[in-house]
């Protein structure tokens, strides 16, 4: 009988590193010093590390993955080889770069936890800049990492025969991984838009507001009575911003045209409509606050739309329209309109979705569905506070299946360039543990390693 293995075994490494880019900045609370397990150049592993990962990775991988606290140790010490020889090899990071992902980690911490001060709080930081400061050493490390991994293997490749004999070598030793379900979706928005009375009140407040700061009122007080931000009481409502940050286009570009002091006219983004004020230019960045006011949409607006919403997938149901005109016909969504509705998987940047590992309540209106199916018309609200109803397709669906040379063969390629590269990467670091100043702490030379990290003679 075919054993079925899961795919998880032929990514280890892979979603080791995937993990580190993940989760490295979710280790990085500030604990009191605990023991040194190894030193490998400048870089060390804690025998705390050697916990906190494997726990991850066994949860991560839902428990498909289970490691020792020696292989957990031998994985944290190739992360710590390649970074030591990224910096022996020049291997450049910027600090955009590095404060990019920095932003990012904010903003997913501040996402779970509800608020940047919340996140302060649970890591036991002083304040924004202190959490920052932490994480950007913990980035430009990953960053680091990636670079090395990236020059050992660029000039790596598989060839279709290569793809072939990894294929078989799978199928001869009843290896072949099991691929989970998965599915394509398109979807339908259509947007609860405010009246031009209420954007115009809006405008009209901002626009009174504007004139009360200018004649002396408090900026930062106007905010936190008026502002939709609900980090408007975060680091006292200001912002850092860089041409390079996160921040929306219109934002960014506001706080670049205003002169210290100045308070701009009201303007408006996709969260809403803003007023601005700088408080300060350091070199390349400004520091800003905002006012965030979104417009209100009635319940009979909400009523209108959803109506609408349902006579669309009704005619598209009866063969009034395609899927594919009705998107380009009347659907708001910009990110997917010019794409009939496809939506991308934000994880994965693919097409496609595992349905066993995507959100939950995604999950629930999709998993019965039959290709060509449409989910019922629903309401949502994004992140900006549109309200909209929505309904999606179901365009196309693989069940879970032993991998298939043909049907699979993208899938297979990717497993065995993966495999390549770890082997690769293996080659690499045999060869550099040689000449790498290594120091390891007494009780975990007892660990069998793969790669002689003790430097014993005769291996």
């Amino acid at each position: 009988m075919q054993r079925k293995t899961t795919i998880l075994k032929f990514t280890k490494t892979a979603l080791f590193a995937a993990l580190f880019g993940l989760i490295s900045s979710n280790t990085f609370a500030q604990v009191k010093i605990d023991g040194v397990a190894v030193v490998i150049g400048k870089n060390i592993v804690l025998d705390s590390d050697i916990d906190k990962f494997k726990q991850e990775i066994e949860l991560r991988s839902e428990g498909k993955i289970k490691i020792s606290d020696c292989e957990m140790l031998e994985e944290l010490m190739q992360q710590k080889l390649l970074a030591h020889h990224a910096v022996i090899d020049s291997v450049v990071v910027s600090d955009p770069e590095i404060n990019d992902r920095v932003d990012r980690s904010v903003q997913f911490f501040t996402q779970q936890y509800g608020s940047v001060d919340k996140v302060i709080k649970a890591y036991g930081f002083n304040d924004l800049d202190d959490l920052k400061k932490e994480l950007f050493t913990v980035q430009k490390e990953n960053l680091l990492i990636e670079k090395e991994q990236q020059k050992i293997t660029e000039k790596i490749d598989v060839t279709p025969e290569e793809v072939r004999l990894f294929y078989n070598g799978l199928k001869e030793k009843e290896e072949l991984p099991e691929f989970s379900a998965e599915i394509e979706l398109a979807q339908i928005v259509i947007k609860a838009k405010p009246t031009k009375e209420e954007i115009k009140r809006i405008v009209d407040k901002l626009t009174e507001l504007k004139k009360e700061i200018e004649d002396g009122a408090s900026f930062k007080m106007k905010a936190i009575i008026n502002s939709d931000d609900p980090g408007v009481t975060n680091n006292e409502g200001k912002y850092e911003v860089t041409k390079e940050s996160q921040f929306i286009k219109e934002f960014k570009e506001m706080a670049f045209s205003l002169d210290v002091g100045q308070v701009s006219k009201p303007f408006k983004s996709e969260f809403g409509y803003h007023l601005m004020q700088l408080h300060e230019v350091k070199g390349n960045m400004r520091v800003a606050s905002h006012i965030l006011m979104q417009p209100d949409v009635p319940d009979s607006k909400l009523a209108e739309t959803r109506k609408q919403a349902e006579q669309i997938a009704e005619d598209i149901k009866t063969g009034k329209i395609t899927f594919e005109a009705a998107v380009e016909k009347y659907s708001d969504d910009d990110e997917t309109k010019n794409s009939a509705g496809l939506i991308v998987n934000p994880y994965t940047g693919e097409s496609t979705f595992n349905l066993t590992g995507m959100d939950p309540a995604l999950y629930a209106r999709v998993a019965e569905l039959k290709k060509g199916e449409l989910t019922d018309v629903f309401f949502d609200e994004n992140r900006n506070g549109e309200k909209m109803y929505k309904f999606i397709i179901m365009r196309d669906r693989t069940n879970t299946h032993i991998a298939d040379l043909v049907s699979d063969y993208v899938k297979v390629q990717e497993l065995a360039l993966t495999k390549k590269k770890e082997e690769t990467i293996d080659k690499w670091a045999k060869e550099k543990i040689q000449d790498t100043y290594i120091k390891m702490a007494e009780e975990h030379r007892k660990c069998n390693f793969v790669k002689n990290w003790k430097k014993e003679t005769g291996k």
